[in-house]
Parts: structure tokens; C-alpha cells; sequence
């Protein structure tokens, strides 16, 4: 770092955005396949129990 506090070479930094990107693609994909399994448990329940996909409605008293 310079006395004016600019910094000249962040070397560091540059190797290792290569390990964390491809990290994060993996966290990613991680989170996408978790969604997608407790969706499909949900509706997995659902039809067990014979629920339907939509809560019963309420009526309003005017």
C-alpha cells in the first residue's frame, strides 16, 4: 500500500476469485436442488392427506 493508501497490487484477490466463484456455483446448485425437494415433499404431503393445491377460500361478511 502507498502512504496515500491506494493499493498497487491486490495479488491475493486474483487468485482466489478462481476458487470462490466455482464454490458459489456449487452453493447455488446446492440451494436450487433443496427447493426443489421440499416443493415436491409438499406436494407429496398434500396428496397424501388429500389436500388440495389451494387453501379453502373464506368468505368475507359484507
Amino acid at each position: 500500500m502507498n502512504p496515500d493508501g491506494t493499493v498497487l497490487a491486490g495479488h491475493s484477490m486474483l487468485l482466489a476469485i478462481p476458487a470462490f466463484v466455482p464454490a458459489l456455483a456449487v452453493v447455488g446448485v446446492i440451494l436450487v436442488i433443496a427447493a426443489r425437494d421440499r416443493r415436491a415433499e409438499r406436494r407429496e404431503g398434500r396428496r397424501a392427506t388429500g389436500e388440495t393445491a389451494e387453501p379453502p377460500r373464506r368468505e368475507e361478511n359484507p
